[in-house]
């Protein structure tokens, strides 16, 4: 059996967790294979050289800087890719590239594995990339969504987004005018991320009467804002399970296998 060949795209990817996450995947689910990085530079994306390295692939990943720019060098996308106008992982067949975006269901399954529900008011901080996700999945799954942010424009951007795409609206507010009570607070932003462990994007008050708290940063592993929960009962979960998460859904495309929460979880033990 030849062995599959796999990787991941981006610039500068400096320490991943990502090889060592697809490695345990694989050997878990007994697909043979490798998976490599591939620092490629934004400039060099569509280069001839690049390309043949990509279309060798079974399958690679993609992150920042090339989650966009690599749609225009793709066959096909997946819907949610073509909804989120992004794309982390690409699957090469019979000559054919297809474009998905696997941190969405990476987020959700996160959730259902620790048994939060997606519903109600949902509070997502920040307007990057991954917070446009967090918000588009909200409104899909009913949620009515608040997005508090320090950059109002591209707060903007997302909430006009949502309208044209899902003929749903959401509310704009900042960051220090944060109040009231949320069934589930969602943090996009790196605020708490190490070396800056002693910072909230949110006041203990506030998170203290969540219903429960999502942070997408994992390192560390219990966030200021994730004591705060835990010190008040409130349900968390860091964003090390989404990584995973989206990592399994990946290898699910790409090799037609499945992932349990004791597999993913026992991954996430591990690392």
């Amino acid at each position: 059996m030849d062995e599959k060949k796999f990787g991941l795209i981006g610039y500068p990817l400096g320490h991943t967790k990502s090889p060592d996450i697809h490695k345990r995947l694989m050997e878990s689910s007994r697909v043979f294979g490798a998976y490599s990085v591939y620092e490629i530079k934004p400039e060099n994306l569509g280069s001839e050289k690049s390309q043949k390295k990509l279309e060798s692939l079974d399958g690679y990943n993609v992150t920042i800087p090339h989650k966009t720019a690599i749609i225009p060098l793709l066959d096909k996308l997946d819907k949610k890719a073509a909804l989120f106008g992004a794309v982390n992982t690409v699957k090469n067949e019979n000559g054919r590239s297809t474009g998905y975006n696997t941190d969405c269901e990476g987020f959700l399954r996160a959730l259902r594995g620790a048994g939060i529900k997606l519903g109600g008011r949902v509070l997502v901080l920040g307007s990057g990339g991954v917070s446009r996700m967090f918000a588009f999945e909200s409104v899909l799954h009913g949620a009515d969504v608040t997005i508090a942010a320090r950059n109002a424009a591209s707060a903007l951007a997302i909430k006009k987004e949502l309208k044209e795409k899902t003929k749903k609206d959401c509310r704009i507010i900042t960051l220090s005018t944060v109040g009231g009570e949320y069934d589930l607070i969602i943090n996009g932003t790196p605020v708490g991320m190490f070396p800056n462990v002693d910072e909230s994007p949110l006041p203990r008050e506030i998170v203290e009467k969540a219903g429960a708290v999502f942070d997408a940063v994992y390192n560390p592993e219990e966030t200021l804002l994730l004591k705060y929960a835990r010190e008040a009962g409130v349900k968390g979960v860091n964003g090390l399970s989404m990584l995973v998460w989206q990592a399994a859904v990946a290898e699910e495309i790409w090799n037609g296998v499945k992932f349990d929460n004791a597999i993913v979880d026992g991954i996430i033990k591990q690392l």
